[in-house]
């Protein structure tokens, strides 16, 4: 979705080309719009809704703005507005001049309810909210017009005055359009137009104690901003009879259409904000950009990059039926994409030190490690060598399987970029635990190959003891174990993975790690792909995230828990 031109048109692309064809686009220019509500960060299915509205106005020489749907001061924060600018721009889009809000039309908006009421289109109700919903109706049953709906043209006026001047409590009157109760949309039963809310709204301070609902906000802002296609996802398809009713109103002079996609749903994530907001309130995470969260503002953290996203959901399609996709595809994409670009590092994890006994003690050498591989222009560093080693303990075994051919005594593996060396003993302490390994080297190995042409099956990579930084590695999983959290209980808490964070708080990696900063993509050979942590992270101390495996071992580990 990057780049649109090159695949099969989606649905949405052959309506606007259509469009343009027939000559039903004002001034032949395309203007979408990407309007969040700013009552928490973006997630990761707000990606798919960006790189759709921004590419087709890119794609169709148009314009995209940025509108922030502020229609609920109670819930809305400048620190949001902040994140929705930042996390766009991230991924590689910008508004320009056409950065709007809905309460830059509240005065618009309230005009036009007062023209509502005088032509007894709208009324001021006292139904509270348990009897509207009795009075709504159901799915299979009409509603009932409510008590106040015949009130005089003149006493709602005084009403709603009343309401504007902050002279009735919350919840004692709403306006509400006056349509048909007996509508078989629920929509469009009488909806309401404006409450009562005393809240103090970032923008408008505490000029307004009555705010537009969403429903008569959003299309009237499209129209004020000439939207030719107001893209939105499935959910909004029953409100699109609202939609048409409040752009239909005598006065607004632009006609804008809503076109409704499927909205990205993925596997282990929540696309929720309220639920996100919940577990951000009551520390199940670290914040919104903890880099378990399904936000932008995590992965970025995370240490996925823009592109990968943007091919995921480029990948995804636009479709009109809702669907599931596989966070195993997410994380193809990101794979796909940090195997290009991820600088290639030595981390030892889990350390357990190799002294190589017949290395001279005050040598060092060396060796040239390429920084990506994939790469033909890839730069080089130089990695030390010495008598005093790390491997992952992992890599050693006292009592060999069958299969194993890492290093165990007697056998001989490769050191990558360096020797090969050969287990002569170990040294334990008082409760058993391995804390020395004593090895040689070949001296005629260097580099790896051996001038007897003999075969070595196994391959460690190693830090130097005395050449590398120690550091913390926090290893961050997907942060529910079901692929529907909460399907089984009815609780998403419940599918919590108690195994989505663990920290490493002594991991050895080689010097080169120490130039590494936010925003740099890495690879901890064998490990996986990391990141430099953009908050914890500071010098002398650093703090390394893991982005993903290297390959996808969710089964593997699926398995383990019985699931």
């Amino acid at each position: 979705m990057a780049e649109l031109a090159n695949r099969p048109l989606n649905f949405i692309e052959k309506i606007i080309e259509d469009d343009l064809r027939n000559g039903r686009v004002p001034n032949n220019e395309i203007v979408t719009r990407f309007p969040p509500e700013p009552n928490g960060y973006l997630h990761i299915g707000h990606i798919k809704s960006i790189a759709l509205n921004f590419s087709l106005a890119r794609k169709y020489g148009g314009r995209c703005h940025l509108r922030l749907d502020d229609t609920n001061p109670a819930k809305e924060e400048n620190e949001y507005i902040d994140a929705i600018k930042d996390d766009i721009h991230w991924l590689g889009f910008d508004w320009g001049e056409h950065e709007y809000y809905a309460s830059d039309y509240y005065d618009q908006l309230y005009q036009i309810a007062v023209r509502l009421i005088r032509e007894g289109k709208a009324y001021v109700d006292s139904l509270s909210a348990e009897e509207m919903k009795e009075y709504r109706g159901t799915l299979t049953e009409p509603g009932k017009n409510s008590p106040d709906r015949d009130r005089s043209i003149e006493e709602n006026l005084r009403l709603f005055e009343e309401m504007r001047q902050g002279k009735h409590p919350e919840g004692s009157y709403t306006l509400r359009a006056k349509i048909d109760m007996a509508s078989p949309n629920i929509n469009m039963r009488d909806p309401a137009l404006y409450r009562i809310k005393f809240a103090h709204h970032p923008r408008t301070g505490d000029k307004w104690c009555i705010y537009p609902m969403y429903d008569f906000t959003h299309p009237i802002s499209d129209a004020i901003e000439g939207i030719t296609h107001s893209i939105c996802t499935l959910e909004f398809e029953d409100h699109r009879p609202a939609y048409d009713w409040a752009t239909s109103i005598d006065g607004i002079d632009h006609t804008p259409h809503q076109y409704e996609f499927a909205r990205l749903n993925i596997t282990y994530c929540l696309m929720s904000k309220r639920k996100l907001l919940y577990l951000v309130n009551n520390n199940f995470v670290s914040g919104w950009d903890d880099p378990r969260m399904p936000t932008v503002a995590g992965i970025r953290r995370r240490g996925y990059s823009p592109e990968a996203m943007l091919d995921f959901v480029n990948r995804v399609g636009v479709a009109k039926v809702e669907g599931m996709v596989d966070f195993s595809l997410m994380e193809f994409c990101v794979r796909e994409d940090l195997n290009k670009r991820a600088k290639r590092l030595m981390a030892v994890l889990d350390p357990v030190e190799v002294v190589i006994d017949n290395y001279p003690e005050d040598k060092v050498e060396y060796f040239e490690a390429e920084d990506n591989p994939e790469d033909e222009n890839s730069a080089k560093h130089s990695v030390a060598f010495s008598r005093h080693i790390y491997i992952e303990r992992e890599d050693f075994m006292e009592n060999p399987v069958k299969g194993y051919h890492r290093l165990y005594i007697g056998n001989e593996v490769r050191l990558k970029y360096a020797y090969f060396i050969t287990a002569t003993s170990i040294e334990k302490d008082e409760s058993g635990r391995i804390t020395l390994i004593h090895a040689d080297y070949d001296p005629l190995s260097r580099g790896g190959d051996s001038p007897d042409g003999r075969k070595v099956k196994g391959t460690s990579h190693w830090v130097s003891k005395d050449h590398c930084i120690r550091a913390e590695v926090r290893q961050y999983d997907k942060l529910f174990k079901a692929e529907i959290p909460g399907e089984a209980t009815g609780n998403y808490l419940d599918d919590i993975n108690p195994d989505s964070l663990i920290v490493i708080n002594d991991a050895a990696i080689e010097e080169e790690a120490a130039k590494a900063k936010p925003g740099d993509y890495l690879q901890f050979i064998r490990n996986g792909y990391y990141c430099v942590d953009s908050k914890d992270s500071a010098e002398g101390k650093m703090v390394f995230n893991r982005t993903c495996t290297l390959k996808d071992s969710w089964a593997k580990q699926k398995a383990k828990m019985g699931l």
